[in-house]
């Protein structure tokens, strides 16, 4: 039972990672590398959870076709990156708001959202309509 509390952790751990590489990574190329590295890491928790068909599909599709079609579109674009950053500045503060206002709201959701009394039990479960 340890080993795969262990290996959830690791998985976890390497797939918020790499999360957070594809989207602060600069390099597109290393972005669409860093999704595939998520996708793997995905898998394993889902082999970890006994869902080896969801695995081998994620692997498979996910990163067989859609990863491999980013990173060729990727390498096929002739990105200029001083272009891409000669506008950054004057978007920082609208950029900087926007992000405000989702952390805002996200924290208020998660505020207020408390499960249900009981809400785990299945003793409490009716399969008849209310008012019935």
């Amino acid at each position: 039972m340890i080993i795969a509390g262990l290996a959830f952790y690791f998985f976890s751990a390497i797939l918020l990672l790499s999360g957070i590489m594809v989207i602060s990574s600069r390099n597109p190329v290393h972005s669409v590398l860093f999704l595939i590295l998520a996708f793997f890491n995905a898998a394993g928790l889902f082999v970890l959870l006994g869902a080896e068909f969801l695995a081998m599909i994620l692997i498979v599709v996910y990163v067989g076709a859609v990863a491999v079609l980013f990173l060729f579109v990727v390498m096929m674009l002739d990105i200029n990156f001083v272009e891409l950053r000669h506008g950054f500045l004057r978007y920082l503060p609208i950029g900087a708001l926007i992000g405000i206002v989702l952390l805002v709201e996200l924290l208020l959701v998660y505020s207020g959202w408390a499960p249900a009394p009981g809400a785990g039990s299945l003793a409490q479960v009716s399969v008849t309509p209310a008012g019935w």
